[in-house]
C-alpha cells in the first residue's frame, strides 16, 4: 500500500490516519508539539515535528505517494489565519517532494451566497466574510504552484466530540444567530471516505463539495442535538442591526457522488448526530 503524509493531523486527519493505518498504510503525520509526535508514534503514525509557518522546519517533509493538506487554524498558537492558510500553504509546496496526488481540504466558506440557494462547484466564490477570502487566496495560491492538486470544499465539519455549541446548548444559552439560516455540514467519517475516494478516482485540478446531502435550518439543527442530549430547547437572540447578513447557501454535493462515487454513511445530520450522541 502506498504512504501517506497527512499535513495537519487534527480532528480530520486523525480520523484519516486510523484509517490508513487500519488498511495496512504507512502514515506520517505532522505536528508542531513533541509531546504530540509521541501519541503519535504509540499509535503506529510516523511523526514528523514542523510549523507550516516556519519554512526552515518543513525540510523535514518526508516523500510520499500521497499528500493531504488539512491544517487548521489554532488560535493559540498565536498565528493569523493568512500566516496559517496561505503563507504557510506556500511555504509547504516550496518544500513538498512532489507527490502523486496531492490534495487539499479547503472550505465551502469560499461560496458568498446568501439567498439560501443552491451551489455547486461551478458557482460564483465571492465571500463576504474575511475567513472566506483568505481560504480563497490559499486556493489560489495552491492552483498556481501545483495545478494538479485536488480540492475538497468541507462544509462544517462534526462527529464524536466536535458538536457544534453542544456546551451551550446544554446550558440553555441563548444563541445570538437566524434560525432560518441553512447550514451545510458533514460527518467527520463521511469526509475520510470523500478524501480516499478522491485518492483514487478525482480527476487532476478537480474540485469537489463535501457536504451530507440534506442541508438543515439552522434551528432545526440545535432542536435536534438538545433532543439528542435531553437539554432545553434551543432558543435564539436576533443579531445586532450593524452585523453583517450571514452566509446562507445550501451545498449541492452532486459532483462527490456521481464522479468520486461516495455513497454516505450519514447522508443527513439527524443519522449523523444519533451516531455522534452515543
Amino acid at each position: 500500500m502506498s504512504a501517506i503524509l497527512i499535513i495537519g493531523c487534527g480532528y480530520l486527519g486523525r480520523r484519516l490516519a486510523s484509517r490508513c493505518l487500519a488498511e495496512g498504510r504507512r502514515v506520517f503525520a505532522t505536528t508542531r508539539r513533541a509531546e504530540r509526535a509521541e501519541e503519535f508514534r504509540a499509535e503506529g503514525l510516523e511523526p514528523v515535528v514542523c510549523d507550516v509557518t516556519d519554512p526552515t522546519t518543513l525540510d523535514r517533509l518526508p516523500v510520499a505517494e500521497t499528500v493531504v493538506h488539512c491544517v487548521g487554524l489554532d488560535r493559540s498558537a498565536g498565528h493569523s489565519m493568512r500566516a496559517v492558510y496561505v503563507n504557510g500553504l506556500r511555504n509547504v509546496l516550496s518544500r513538498l517532494p512532489a507527490p502523486r496526488r496531492l490534495l487539499y481540504v479547503s472550505s465551502t466558506s469560499v461560496y458568498g451566497q446568501r439567498g439560501g440557494e443552491e451551489v455547486d462547484e461551478t458557482s460564483a466564490t465571492v465571500p463576504p466574510e474575511e475567513s472566506g477570502r483568505v481560504v480563497l487566496e490559499a486556493e489560489s495560491v495552491l492552483r498556481s504552484a501545483c495545478p494538479e492538486a485536488v480540492v475538497l470544499r468541507f462544509a462544517g465539519i462534526y462527529g464524536p466530540g466536535r458538536l457544534m455549541r453542544e456546551r451551550a446548548i446544554r446550558a440553555g444559552e441563548p444563541m445570538t444567530a437566524d434560525p432560518a439560516v441553512w447550514l451545510n455540514l458533514i460527518h467527520v467519517d463521511d469526509g475520510v471516505e470523500a478524501l480516499l475516494a478522491a485518492e483514487q478516482r478525482a480527476l487532476s485540478g478537480s474540485v469537489f463539495n463535501v457536504c451530507d446531502d440534506r442541508p438543515v435550518r439552522r434551528g432545526d439543527f440545535y432542536a435536534l442535538l438538545a433532543e439528542r442530549r435531553n437539554a432545553p430547547s434551543p432558543h435564539f437572540m436576533p443579531s445586532p442591526p450593524s452585523s453583517p447578513k450571514a452566509a446562507n447557501r445550501r451545498v449541492v454535493n452532486r459532483r462527490l457522488r456521481q464522479e468520486l462515487g461516495v455513497s454516505l454513511r450519514y447522508p443527513d445530520c439527524e443519522a449523523g448526530l444519533r451516531a455522534s450522541c452515543l
